[in-house]
């Protein structure tokens, strides 16, 4: 399974199904569009530099969080190199965005993610936008890391959290992002959060930790806002690293 999907074709041809599948998914749901206001200035010529943040198991909805045509900013979207990334990269450009691969490194192994900050540090400053996902690609799920403010300092960029929530769906709590499947006709919220400004370039460590926070603190509020409002339950963060690896040594069984 794991050589089949490593074959660019089979990649290209998931990823155009799926990535047709959430077309369908976002034309045939019934959307409550909530502080969209803060996105339209965005979607002008020259709307200004742009960080959106969506939150790795609501990945699958982004394009609905931007809108696409003449004279508004190229979105690119940050995908790993994994074999599921090859897929996901096809399924982004179907829903109209470009991608930039990368992630960070594994086990001392170099996976792109400096070129990737690079890349999209020059997208930025040439008038794109980014969409990230800051507990990607491993979580924990729903805490963010610093890569998105690291790159938001760089760029001079504000960061925005996006999110979705539909009440026809299937979420895959097994999974360690608790990805969240949507289906067609639902009935559903798309909620855009108040810009978070970067941290100066002087910034501090503890400064990169409060604009951190901050970014975490509203990708969760406006998820379970937009669960409430799809009338499903939340769901929740995992624990911090730190805070999960303390839980598991207490409850690991002993000899």
């Amino acid at each position: 399974m794991k050589s089949l999907l490593g074959n660019p074709v089979i990649q290209f041809i998931l990823g155009s199904l799926i990535g047709g599948y959430m077309l369908l998914v976002g034309v045939t749901t019934r959307w409550t569009r909530v502080n969209q206001a803060v996105m339209e200035p965005f979607w002008r010529p020259n709307g200004g530099k742009l960080i959106g943040c969506i939150w790795h198991g609501r990945f699958s909805l982004i394009h609905k969080m931007w809108t696409f045509g003449p004279g508004i900013p190229r979105a690119k979207m940050l995908i790993s190199h994994s074999r599921e990334g090859g897929i996901v990269s096809h399924t982004a450009r179907v829903v109209g965005a470009q991608v930039i691969r990368g992630s960070e490194a594994k086990k001392g192994k170099a996976k792109g993610g400096v070129e990737a900050m690079r890349q999209m540090a020059r997208h930025i400053d040439g008038g794109g936008v980014i969409a990230m996902t800051p507990d990607g690609p491993r979580g924990p799920r729903m805490r963010v890391k610093r890569g998105p403010v690291q790159l938001a300092k760089l760029a001079n960029a504000p960061l925005v959290a996006v999110t979705w929530a539909s009440n026809n769906r299937i979420v895959f709590d097994k999974s360690w992002d608790h990805f969240v499947l949507p289906l067609p006709f639902g009935k559903g919220a798309l909620v855009w959060g108040n810009p978070i400004a970067p941290p100066p370039m002087d910034a501090s460590d503890a400064d990169i930790e409060a604009v951190r926070l901050a970014l975490e603190a509203e990708m969760n509020r406006i998820a379970a806002e937009a669960d409430r409002i799809a009338g499903v339950p939340p769901i929740q963060p995992a624990p911090p690293r730190g805070e999960a690896l303390v839980e598991a040594a207490e409850t690991a069984p002993t000899s």
